[in-house]
């Protein structure tokens, strides 16, 4: 769900978190001026800049295609350091990294220990 005068911005905050996905912007759901518009991210804030937004907004977004899509740092203990900024506890950060990089837990703590002696 989206308010109309946040809708320009979370839309630009979406394309720059996931890229330009196709989306699904709805407009007043169950009303009688049900509109739903479907395009990319991109072709939305390029409506939205020449539309002023009305009403409320429900979002749906397309999930990410098979491909591992999100970047992730190289450095171990910046991925942990991501994470604990992010508000995890050191645990969680390093469990969050593990999976991130489809390890077991254990092997990336090995592999932050590494690199912190190097």
């Amino acid at each position: 769900y989206e308010a109309p005068h946040r809708l320009r911005d979370t839309l630009g905050e979406l394309l720059d978190a996931l890229g330009d996905r196709p989306v699904a912007v709805c407009r007043e759901l169950t009303k009688l001026n049900e509109e739903v518009l479907r395009c990319t991210l991109r072709e939305a804030i390029a409506h939205f800049l020449d539309v002023e937004p009305r009403g409320e907004f429900v979002l749906v977004i397309a999930g990410a295609s098979g491909e591992n899509t999100v970047d992730h740092p190289a450095d171990p203990a910046e991925h942990v350091a991501f994470y604990e900024r992010a508000g995890l506890t050191r645990k969680d950060a390093i469990k969050a990294a593990a999976k991130d990089r489809a390890m077991a837990k254990g092997e990336f703590y090995k592999l932050l220990v590494d690199s912190a002696e190097e």
